[in-house]
């Protein structure tokens, strides 16, 4: 069983950074691979970037490559997303989730735990 807990969202401008934390708890957290999602308000959720656990895959959604990184400090048990040049379509509430298998994937049905989320919202 992993617990997920999201921080790091809040409220900035066009172009502005925030870096988004996932701490998991759990004795194997640190063997699960981590994706970010992201809900807006009349979309479905979607793929953002995920990382393996292993740090030899890392993917990243078209809208934010170039612009979003993901890192993981397996000590901490500790997923990031670097969000710069941040834009108002990023706007969405943004969860982390955890695949048990350890593999990085794009498919939500892949990952077995859920945060509960934190609101990220860009003004323009």
């Amino acid at each position: 069983q992993v617990q997920l807990v999201e921080s790091g969202g809040g409220l900035v401008q066009a172009g502005d950074s925030l870096r988004l934390s996932c701490a998991a708890s759990g004795r194997t957290a640190s063997t699960y691979a981590v994706g970010w999602f992201r809900h807006a308000p009349g979309k479905e959720r979607e793929f953002v970037s995920a990382i393996s656990w292993s740090l030899s895959r890392t993917y990243y959604a078209d809208s934010v490559k170039g612009r979003f990184t993901i890192s993981r400090d397996n000590a901490k048990n500790t997923v990031y997303l670097q969000m710069n040049s941040l834009k108002p379509e990023d706007t969405a509430v943004y969860y982390c989730a955890a695949n048990s298998r350890g593999y990085a994937s794009i498919r939500l049905m892949d990952y077995d735990y859920w945060g509960q989320g934190t609101q990220v919202t860009v003004s323009s």
